[in-house]
C-alpha cells in the first residue's frame, strides 16, 4: 500500500470515529471524563485503556535517564514527576531496562506520597538481570523475577499495567499471557499489555488473558499502527498507548536540518535523524507549525492534539526532562481537531514525502511483524 492509498484509507475511518467520538467496542463518550484529583488544583480529561482509567496524557519517564544524551539529577527528575501529578497527570510509564532500573527507582520514589492516586505502567522482556539488556527474554521464570524486581524498585505491592516490552519469538505469547493471568490472580499486576506487537500476537495473547493496552511508536510522521493494529484494537476493545508522540522532538520544531546528535543520543542511530533526512523532512515541521498557529497552540500541543483526536481510546505518553516543556504539553487537551480538520490535514500531509525509517536495523529486527 502506498502513502496515498494509506491516507485515503485512514481518513475514511477517521471521519466517523472522530465526529461521533465513539471508539472501540466498550468505549464511549462517557469514558472521556474530567477527573478532579483531590490533591491537585488542576483537572485533566480521563480516558480508559479497556477498563484502566488514566489521565488522557501520560508521562514517559525514559528520557530522564539520558536516553537522548545528558545526565539528569535524581531530585530534579523526581520534582518533575511530582509536578506532572500536580498538573493532572496520573499515568507514568517506565521499564526495568530504562537505566537499567534507574527510571523505575525514580518513579517509585517520586509517586510514593500519592501512590494510590496514580497508575504506573512498566515493562519486562529484556535480559537485564543476565547483563544482556538488548537480548529478548520472556521466559516465565524470568518474567516472575522481573516483576519482583519492579515491585521492589517501584515501592509498591502491585503494578497497574505491565507490558511485555517486545514479543520474544522463543516463547509463545500464549505462555506469556498465562503468566500474566497468574500474576493477576496473585494481585501483583492489575492489567497487562504488549509493546510493538503484531495484530496476530495481540489476538493470540488476548484469547488467553485479555489485554488492556498495546504500546507502540505512533506520531504524525509514523502512522503504521493505523493500518496494522488499529482494527484489531478497536474490535477487541484494547487501548493504545503511543510512545514518541512528538517524533523524538522533531515535530516540536526545536530540531532543524543543522542539528547533529552526539553518540550518547539515541537519535544519532536513527535513519530519520541523518542530516539528509532532517533536511528532506522539514516541510512536515512547517506544516505542523502552520496548523499549530491556526489552532492557537504550540507545535508540541498540536502534535498531541492530533493523536488525541484520532481515537477516544488513545493515551499518548510524551517524555520530557524540562519543567517548561511539561507545562507546554498540558495544553494539548484543551482543543481538538474536528473530523473535517483531520481530513484537511491528511490531504496536506499526503503531499509531503518523508525520508528515513523510524528505527535502526537491530531495533527493527526485534519488532513483531
Amino acid at each position: 500500500m502506498d502513502r496515498r492509498d494509506f491516507l485515503k484509507m485512514s481518513s475514511m475511518t477517521t471521519f466517523s470515529a472522530i465526529s461521533a467520538w465513539t471508539g472501540a467496542k466498550g468505549f464511549s463518550r462517557s469514558s472521556l471524563q474530567i477527573d478532579r484529583n483531590n490533591n491537585s488544583s488542576n483537572m485533566m480529561e480521563c480516558r480508559e485503556l479497556k477498563d484502566l482509567k488514566v489521565s488522557s496524557i501520560g508521562l514517559g519517564c525514559l528520557p530522564m535517564v539520558g536516553y537522548y544524551g545528558g545526565k539528569y539529577n535524581k531530585q530534579d527528575m523526581i520534582a518533575l514527576i511530582r509536578r506532572a501529578y500536580e498538573k493532572g497527570i496520573t499515568f507514568f510509564d517506565t521499564a526495568e531496562v530504562y537505566g537499567p532500573y534507574l527510571s523505575e527507582e525514580w518513579v517509585g520514589e517520586a509517586v510514593a506520597p500519592f501512590r494510590n492516586e496514580v497508575k504506573i505502567g512498566t515493562k519486562f522482556g529484556f535480559g537485564v538481570e543476565e547483563k544482556q539488556p538488548t537480548a529478548l527474554n520472556s521466559r516465565p521464570d524470568h518474567i516472575r523475577r522481573a516483576v519482583e524486581g519492579s515491585l521492589r524498585r517501584l515501592r509498591t505491592d502491585h503494578i497497574d499495567l505491565l507490558y511485555q516490552h517486545r514479543v520474544d519469538p522463543k516463547v509463545p505469547v500464549e505462555d506469556v499471557a498465562g503468566v500474566m493471568l497468574d500474576l493477576m490472580q496473585e494481585g501483583k499486576i492489575l492489567h497487562w499489555g504488549m509493546s510493538e506487537a503484531s495484530a496476530r500476537s495481540i489476538r493470540q495473547a488476548h484469547a488467553v488473558c485479555p489485554l488492556s493496552a498495546v504500546q507502540s511508536e505512533y506520531a504524525i510522521w509514523w502512522r503504521e499502527p493505523e493500518t496494522k493494529i488499529f482494527p484489531t484494537l478497536e474490535e477487541l476493545g484494547i487501548g493504545f498507548v503511543p510512545y514518541c508522540p512528538l517524533g523524538r522532538a522533531f515535530l516540536t520544531g526545536v530540531i532543524d536540518e543543522n542539528n547533529r546528535f552526539d553518540k550518547s543520543d539515541r537519535r544519532a542511530t536513527l535513519p530519520r535523524f541523518t542530516p539528509e533526512a532532517l533536511k528532506h523532512n522539514m516541510p512536515l515541521v512547517v506544516l505542523v507549525r502552520e496548523w499549530a498557529k491556526r489552532k492557537g497552540v504550540t507545535p508540541a500541543q498540536f502534535s498531541l492534539m492530533w493523536i488525541l483526536s484520532r481515537k477516544s481510546w488513545i493515551v499518548p505518553i510524551p517524555g520530557t526532562t524540562n519543567l517548561d516543556h511539561l507545562d507546554d504539553l498540558m495544553g494539548a487537551t484543551d482543543v481538538y481537531l474536528t473530523a473535517y480538520e483531520m481530513e484537511e490535514f491528511d490531504r496536506e500531509y499526503s503531499k509531503i514525502g518523508l525520508m528515513g525509517h523510524r528505527a535502526d536495523p537491530f531495533t527493527e529486527s526485534q519488532i513483531d511483524k
